[in-house]
């Protein structure tokens, strides 16, 4: 059996390698590009509401810097044995296999597979998410910005993009434009939103989690600006996400139970 400091020191590499690939292969997707066509290229094939303007998917540029910076935080000899480190190491990995796989899928149009890895890539960064609930009051500083905050905005994000990806699926289907309709899924989709960002606003007063939320949405209102029904549900939904980010701002999230012993 491998020795537990040899073990630990393995999971730190593999952290690090999962995050350079992450970052190699979504290069090459539109470096290359996969099967000859840019991710983007792809999108613009799909009139999709939840999809917003292109300036928005900037924010991967910030995700990709967080997660390198969280892969050499973690990967300090003091933090190797550090017990809610590694409890997130299989859930990330998993989380990049998910990122990586869903670049693959979408070049290669296999539209129903991305939604899946989506939505495995979205669990496991839940399960992140919560694994770091108990130290999240009293974390510091520079963990909050190599750890915390780098998830938070990675799981905001996911939370736009799985929207996005749902109403793609759902217009290869073809099941947009009969019964209830592209306007009236989006207005759902949008609720849905909201009511994510209600409780993740009153049970952990993430701002930067609701921030991230906000730039997608604006960026929505922007693409979306012709359509006066479409735009003014995306801005009115867009203040109230807005003012939840100011009431978190302001107060402290109530205490959770302890699920990892530090």
């Amino acid at each position: 059996m491998m020795p537990k400091e040899s073990m630990n020191l393995l999971r730190q590499i593999g952290v690090v390698v999962a995050v350079i690939a992450t970052i190699i292969v979504n290069m090459l997707a539109n470096v290359l590009p996969f099967n000859g066509v840019t991710t983007g290229e792809l999108a613009a094939r799909f009139d999709v509401l939840f999809v917003p303007a292109d300036y928005v998917f900037s924010i991967w540029m910030l995700i990709y810097v967080g997660l390198a910076a969280y892969a050499i935080y973690q990967a300090q000899p003091s933090l190797r044995h550090d017990r809610r480190l590694r409890s997130l190491d299989f859930p990330f990995l998993l989380s990049s296999v998910a990122n990586m796989s869903w670049l693959l899928l979408w070049h290669y149009q296999h539209y129903m597979a991305t939604f899946v890895v989506m939505l495995v890539l979205a669990g496991s960064l839940i399960t992140i998410y919560r694994r770091l609930d108990i130290e999240r009051p009293t974390a510091t500083p520079g963990r909050r910005w190599a750890v915390h905050h780098v998830f938070s905005a990675y799981l905001g994000w996911i939370t736009i993009a799985a929207m996005a990806n749902l109403g793609i699926v759902l217009e290869y289907l073809g099941w947009t434009g009969s019964g209830l309709g592209e306007t009236t899924w989006f207005t759902l989709g949008v609720l849905t939103v909201l009511g994510i960002a209600g409780v993740m606003s009153w049970l952990r007063s993430d701002v930067v989690y609701l921030l991230t939320l906000v730039w997608a949405l604006v960026g929505i209102g922007v693409e979306r600006a012709a359509d006066p029904m479409v735009s003014t549900l995306v801005w009115t939904a867009t203040a109230v996400i807005a003012v939840m980010v100011a009431l978190s701002a302001i107060r402290t999230p109530p205490d959770e139970p302890e699920c990892y012993a530090p």
